[in-house]
């Protein structure tokens, strides 16, 4: 083809006018990658995004959250704190993290009461929180922010010294898993004997009388009701049964337990036990409000609410209408007895609020049962979650309410016996031996040609 000047001018500068804006368009995507970061996590677990659980903590700190990471330059720890803290950065823009190197910094190290390469100190307002390399994962991270969020002491008291479910103890029966769980969230716990120390602490958040065995005396119960009568909150998680000298409390409250125990068939096609009760819906109240998860409820009774007078009555969750109380003894088939046992649906858990003089909301909520939140009970469905949700309304902590308690996938992959000697068994020894008699065979198959 014939180029005349003109021809091969205009070529030219078409040539220039793209390298001009090839280069452009290279510098701006450099610019934009550098200003704007765009990442998208298509592993089928999402190991690389954060559980909804460290979303909603995460978004419940209002004010900036300043990190500073004592790390030095050795090592892979700065790179995983890196990637750790930006995946809560792209939650919370206002997140700042500082790399502090041990060894050129030793007064800041002293100051800041560092012991280990890798320590991370966090800094929410007048709050300050801590973590070793040893509790890098998303779990305590989500736990430390947590932590930050609770502003002040806590105290959850629970009554002791009448056989009542311990925050202590490991036995089934007991509270110990939850008290764990509360204490990670920032919660201190204790227990209280009034027989030793006659009066209920000033600094209580919440107490709870979980399931006592034994006859309260008189004067225990005047010091609950005095606590009540300064504006205490309360968790009563009462089992079927006599009330054990806590009749003037129940009284007080308009709290009347039915007799028997709750059974349910349709609950009974699913847990395999008439008086384990599942619970599917809930009410509007802000402790289960948007709550979707199933609870059960292994040996409850219900309650009927007559609110006193100054307060207002909730009722939180109860039972199916094919349910009844059951009076007969459950070591048989269960059948319901008209004039005898009470019809559901049937009142499984009830609040009561009221506001005082200055202006602070007193709550108290009283469930049929204290089963759900034992250690036995604890992990099925989402009974740690409801424990939760009600000690953190019970102590005003309102922005924590109904936040999901499981802060981290589970990625671990657990094999029986059987199926890791199957494994074991196939890949170490019938593939090999496989692979090694077919080459034979072919060598020999090759020889006699």
């Amino acid at each position: 083809m014939y180029h005349t000047p003109k021809t091969r001018w205009q070529l030219r500068l078409m040539n220039i006018s793209f390298v001009v804006l090839f280069l452009l368009a290279m510098g701006l995507l450099q610019w934009l990658a550098r200003e704007y970061h765009l990442q998208f996590d298509w592993t089928r677990m999402h190991r690389h995004s954060l559980a909804p659980a460290s979303v909603a903590v995460t978004e419940r700190l209002k004010e900036p959250l300043k990190i500073t990471a004592f790390a030095s330059q050795r090592g892979e720890t700065r790179r995983f704190i890196q990637d750790l803290v930006g995946r809560y950065q792209k939650n919370k823009p206002d997140i700042t993290l500082e790399f502090v190197d041990p060894d050129t910094a030793p007064e800041r190290v002293r100051a800041a009461g560092v012991q280990f390469d890798g320590d991370l100190v966090f800094e929410y307002g007048n709050a300050r929180e801590s973590l070793s390399p040893a509790q890098f994962n998303e779990q305590n991270f989500t736990y430390a922010l947590t932590r930050l969020g609770h502003r002040g002491e806590r105290w959850v008291v629970f009554l002791s010294g009448h056989g009542e479910r311990s925050p202590d103890k490991q036995a089934n029966f007991d509270l110990s898993t939850w008290a764990s769980q509360l204490r990670q969230r920032g919660f201190k716990t204790r227990t209280l004997s009034l027989g030793e120390h006659p009066q209920i602490p000033n600094n209580t958040t919440v107490l709870v009388i979980a399931g006592p065995r034994t006859r309260l005396l008189a004067g225990e119960v005047r010091e609950i009701q005095n606590y009540l009568h300064r504006g205490g909150n309360l968790l009563w998680l009462h089992d079927p049964g006599p009330l054990l000298g806590l009749e003037p409390l129940a009284e007080n409250l308009g709290v009347e337990f039915h007799p028997g125990v709750i059974v349910d068939p349709t609950s009974q096609t699913i847990t395999g036990n008439a008086a384990a009760i599942v619970i599917t819906k809930y009410s509007a109240h802000p402790v289960v409000r948007g709550f979707t998860d199933n609870t059960v409820f292994p040996h409850a009774a219900g309650i009927s609410l007559k609110t006193p007078e100054g307060w207002q009555g909730s009722v939180l969750m109860d039972t199916r209408p094919t349910s009844w109380s059951e009076t007969s003894p459950l070591d048989g088939p269960i059948q319901f007895d008209k004039g005898r046992d009470i019809r559901g649906p049937l009142n499984l858990a009830v609040a009561l609020t009221r506001t005082l003089d200055n202006k602070r909301e007193q709550r108290l909520i009283v469930v049929g049962d204290g089963d759900f939140l034992a250690n036995t009970y604890l992990p099925n469905g989402g009974n740690l979650e409801l424990g939760m949700s009600l000690t953190n309304w019970l102590s005003q902590d309102d922005a924590f309410v109904n936040i999901p308690v499981k802060t981290a996938r589970d990625r671990s992959l657990e094999l029986s016996r059987g199926a890791q000697a199957t494994i074991a068994g196939v890949f170490l020894m019938l593939l090999p031996i496989t692979l090694i008699s077919s080459g034979v065979w072919i060598w020999l198959r090759r020889r006699k040609r």
